[in-house]
């Protein structure tokens, strides 16, 4: 990686859920290259930090094409994408790889899979965010470097992934390392610390070091930085049980309390943004979840850690992973109390949600284990928080045989899973505009993946000539298919008649301009294209 840089070159951001161009920050807000504010509402993609160093889901029946359409069809507008060093190594291997449902991935590097992954994010209108997650495969450090991976290496290879995506405003910044933590205990404290001047275990010096390395080669990069759990780089008495030396500790990357007091300082004004972590008790019971007055106490908690920074319009707020397996009520009031913090609208903090994989031990992801149902008591929480990518034109691979669905294991697998591909889903588009008052729009209907049993649609709706502030769109199912799910609209359905209105986030449209919503649903014996699908603005 280090001895060959390459330019990857893609389709330039430019949609209004994104912005257009280059990010930079203004205050507490991040705005584009136009100063429009933008507010990042993304999502979590993890594997390419371990030992398969790719995607995890490759391994699934859906393409991983089909993946991204439905990221950006539920309104994630940003993919944070965990990563190692040892995927950016010369030779390194990507594995477990379906390669009936994702033939074109056949051999590719796992360099060159993010570079298809990039490209086609940014013909959505998506953005990416690089993480690197751990320096080898074998899991989380508590400071940046270790014996075998040094610091050296890990300035490098940021520097070589800048070059790389020189130009391609799809990608927009480095998380620099992932949850730098405490390790030891005081006086003798060995992690990360915040403040404390030590060159070896100083995180805001560190992230100092990196981020202008970065911004050397590549100044128009957002910088997110981290906190760390506890400001000294030691241990609590929980490890201890020496109250003297005691301080105040947080989640892992997610205490920011002394970056007001020592700021990351950086070459390059405007490219700063702090980036917490927050969990539920599904990752771990902190005592404030047994607070009495919880949920009350949790607003003054996530000011203290980070939230002073962006209230304060010290530099933007990102929080780069939260997430919940909401097995307990205590997380599903965590995780809508969390959401209202945020903040609604562009003007909140952005956020990207831990994960959109499944196999996430502690929190489970917004897909379910076949790697293709949304998991909706967790989206709907999200969803009114989300503001989609618009702009992009989605595109169904004709390449990409769909196949019988399979669950994957949750357990990352060691060797591509077979699997049958059956006939290629029929990219069937059907227009029908309808007006009302001079205001009209039209949808087009798509099968995006078909297998045995099921399917999974998708429905453009555009305005016409002028602005609209709602749209209804109606079909008939020729073939007695049903809808299970649906995303990006509100369903009613009445045997084969379908009618689908816009949400509260998606119904105004500004004249030639698009929004989508997604379905998945059953067939059996045919599965024919609706012969109208209508379209009423309002």
């Amino acid at each position: 990686m280090a001895a060959t840089v390459l330019v990857a070159t893609g389709s330039p951001a430019n949609a209004a859920g994104t912005g257009t161009g280059y990010l930079h920050t203004s205050g507490n807000k991040i705005v584009d290259s136009t100063g429009a504010t933008v507010r990042l509402t993304g999502i979590n993609w993890f594997g390419m930090e371990t030992d398969n160093k790719t995607f995890h889901g490759l391994w699934a029946s859906n393409p991983w094409r089909s993946q991204l359409d439905l990221m950006a069809n539920l309104g994630y507008n940003t993919i944070r994408v965990p990563f190692s060093d040892d995927a950016l190594k010369p030779g390194a291997q990507a594995t477990s790889v379906n390669t009936a449902s994702n033939p074109d991935l056949i051999g590719l590097s796992p360099l060159q899979i993010l570079d298809k992954v990039v490209d086609y994010a940014g013909q959505k209108g998506m953005r990416i965010i690089l993480d690197r997650h751990r320096p080898t495969s074998a899991g989380q450090t508590a400071l940046w470097y270790t014996s075998t991976v040094p610091e050296s290496t890990w300035l490098a290879d940021w520097k070589s992934l800048a070059q790389h995506y020189a130009g391609n405003t799809t990608v927009i910044g480095a998380d620099l390392h992932n949850e730098p933590h405490a390790d030891g205990t005081n006086p003798n404290a060995t992690g990360s610390c915040w403040g404390c001047g030590d060159q070896a275990r100083d995180w805001r010096l560190a992230a100092e070091r990196a981020g202008n390395a970065i911004l050397s080669v590549q100044p128009n990069w957002l910088i997110f930085v981290e906190g760390v759990s506890c400001p000294s780089g030691g241990l609590s008495n929980v490890w201890d049980n020496d109250t003297s030396n005691d301080e105040d500790c947080g989640w892992w990357g997610g205490n920011l309390t002394k970056a007001g007091q020592f700021p990351v300082r950086l070459n390059v004004a405007n490219r700063l943004v702090y980036s917490p972590h927050e969990y539920a008790t599904s990752v771990y019971h902190q005592p404030w979840f047994d607070d009495p007055t919880y949920p009350a106490n949790m607003p003054a908690i996530w000011d203290k850690y980070f939230g002073y920074i962006y209230k304060q319009n010290i530099a933007p707020i990102m929080v780069g992973e939260f997430g919940t397996t909401l097995a307990s009520n205590t997380d599903k009031i965590w995780l809508q109390e969390l959401m209202k913090y945020l903040g609604t609208g562009v003007n909140g903090m952005s956020f990207t949600y831990w994960s959109w994989n499944p196999n996430s031990g502690d929190t489970g992801g917004i897909l379910k284990d076949d790697w293709a149902t949304v998991d909706q008591a967790k989206q709907s929480i999200i969803s009114p928080y989300l503001i989609p990518p618009v702009g992009g034109n989605p595109q169904s691979p004709s390449a990409s045989p769909s196949v019988s669905p399979s669950v994957s294991p949750s357990a990352s697998p060691s060797a591509s899973p077979s699997a049958s591909p059956s006939a290629s889903p029929s990219a069937s588009p059907s227009a029908s505009p309808s007006g009302n008052g001079g205001k009209s729009c039209t949808a087009t209907y798509k099968v995006v993946n078909q297998y045995s049993g099921g399917f999974q649609g998708e429905v453009t709706v555009k305005a016409g000539g002028s602005a609209i502030s709602g749209w209804t769109v109606k079909w008939a199912f020729p073939n007695g298919q049903s809808i299970s799910q649906l995303w990006n609209g509100t369903l009613s359905a009445s045997g084969s008649n379908v009618t689908v209105t816009n949400m509260s986030y998606n119904g105004a449209l500004g004249a030639g301009a698009s929004t989508a919503f997604g379905f998945n649903a059953s067939w059996s014996g045919t599965n024919g294209v609706p012969s109208q699908v209508t379209c009423t603005a309002s």
